[in-house]
């Protein structure tokens, strides 16, 4: 049953310096999966060990691989849509896409306005963005259409394809055209995969405690953030309504974590959880969830031993 949620755009439950720490991902094949997540997204190896891989910039981690799944991300379930690598500035979002074209892998340059984002896949069908954040250029407006517009009031679909030619000019004069991610990139935002938008607003907005922005049931859409744009969390149902969750073994997901500023705001999450009859057990300074359709989380508090 669809529930009441007018209006969508509400305040942020959780401090606005709460922030997204490493996304752990199951792959099948750590060498394939590198000739993504390494050589064409451009995150550096900072650990290695049997079973897992940690990738980020400057010794800060950010993506986890965990070799040895059974076989790629099922269609038609819920998990991981995309992680999103959100980079300090456009040379070296430029960058990105000259990774891309050099290994000849297929990406997406789409502009939504309030971004510019490379949309492209690991050799598992893992969902990868890579993000530029361009919040002066406009801003999306609560709209079924998702319709964007700028700050003169001229509407812009944010869908629209990057012109590319302009974009790789940023590179002119530069000496490591190829350079991998530099230090500041961040994960910006996850988005998943769910069984029904409603739900999902509530639980990410109303229980976990991030500010509603958008909800397109046209679309099929849906997305929370904090104060400042673009958003922390979307989800959407284009895996189908009531999409069930991934068979054990498979790519994809293993969790997202975010990290609060500090033990009272993560204990304050943790009360809002139980109040809600979300499943939810703390050990060692951490919380386990997941969300009605699987998709695991790990809250943690800034500075303490279980973070990350």
């Amino acid at each position: 049953m669809a529930t009441d949620l007018a209006p969508i755009a509400t305040r942020a439950l959780v401090p606005d310096t709460t922030r997204l720490g490493p996304v752990h991902i199951a792959v099948t094949d750590p060498g394939r999966a590198l000739s993504i997540w390494r050589d064409v997204v451009g995150l550096t190896v900072i650990a290695s060990a049997p079973d897992r891989l940690v990738l980020g910039v400057d010794q800060t981690p950010l993506i986890v691989l965990h070799p040895g799944a059974r076989g790629p991300v099922p269609r038609g379930t819920t998990g991981l849509y995309h992680v999103a690598l959100h980079v300090p500035t456009r040379r070296d979002f430029a960058r990105a896409l000259n990774r891309a074209i050099a290994a000849r892998v297929r990406v997406s340059p789409t502009d939504h306005l309030v971004s510019e984002a490379l949309y492209l896949w690991d050799t598992d069908g893992n969902g990868i963005e890579i993000t530029f954040e361009t919040p002066w250029r406009g801003r999306f407006v609560e709209d079924d259409d998702l319709r964007a517009e700028t700050p003169e009031g001229k509407h812009h679909s944010g869908r629209e394809p990057i012109d590319v030619p302009g974009l790789l000019a940023e590179l002119d004069g530069d000496p490591t055209p190829l350079a991998p991610m530099a230090p500041g990139t961040r994960i910006g935002h996850v988005h998943v995969h769910v069984g029904d938008l409603e739900r999902a607003m509530v639980f990410y907005r109303d229980t976990l405690g991030f500010a509603g922005q958008l909800l397109s049931r046209r679309y099929g859409m849906g997305d929370v953030t904090l104060s400042y744009a673009p958003h922390i969390l979307a989800f959407n149902v284009w895996s189908g309504p009531d999409a069930p969750p991934p068979p054990p073994g498979s790519a994809g997901l293993r969790w997202f974590e975010i990290v609060m500023p500090d033990a009272a705001s993560r204990d304050a999450l943790h009360t809002r959880l139980e109040t809600a009859g979300t499943p939810v057990e703390l050990a060692d300074g951490v919380l386990y969830t997941q969300d009605p359709w699987a998709n695991a989380i790990r809250i943690s508090a800034a500075g303490e031993p279980g973070r990350g």
